[in-house]
């Protein structure tokens, strides 16, 4: 198979400077704001983007350095498969987060909700939108029983670690 290679069109702003205490999910990052700075050769592809409350951020995760296939997450103590987990230390280290539009000042968008490392190179952007991205669902697997502890999970650190 060919190799994929993806250029960043923008860096990611945060108050986060390290793994160790981010929140775990964009939903438990309430309030948290950051902004997108985009590369200005990428300026006309934000037009009308301002027209939606919330957006999609795909992002390398650019601290990860490496993976194992079976990780113990942030919200359980047993090991379960890397697919099976949103840890970031995966073989493609993709990150989404669904973070909040508060304006765009040209090539800048200023966002709520943040739960991403600064200086995170970001991918792509699409909008949020809650007709076409949530589905009904009736099983989420392990999280089962650990979905509760979301919003007091923050990131230990410990996927981002460099062997």
């Amino acid at each position: 198979m060919v190799e994929i290679r993806y250029k960043p069109i923008g860096v990611i702003h945060s108050p986060f400077k390290g793994a160790s205490g981010v929140p775990i999910q964009s939903s438990a990052a309430k309030g948290v704001r950051g902004r997108v700075e985009v590369f200005s050769e990428y300026r006309e592809g934000l037009k009308d983007l301002d027209g939606f409350s919330h957006i999609i951020l795909i992002y390398h995760f650019h601290q990860s350095s490496s993976y194992k296939l079976t990780v113990k997450p942030y919200m359980d103590s047993e090991l379960h498969g890397i697919f099976a987990t949103r840890a970031p230390a995966r073989p493609n280290p993709i990150g989404i987060s669904v973070v909040r539009l508060i304006r765009i000042e040209g090539c800048t968008l200023h966002i709520q909700d943040v739960d991403i490392i600064d200086g995170t190179p970001l991918l792509d952007i699409k909008p949020y939108v809650p007709q076409f991205d949530i589905r009904e669902v009736n099983k989420i697997g392990w999280l089962e029983e650990n979905v509760h502890k979301l919003s007091t999970s923050k990131d230990d650190g410990r996927f981002a670690e460099r062997p």
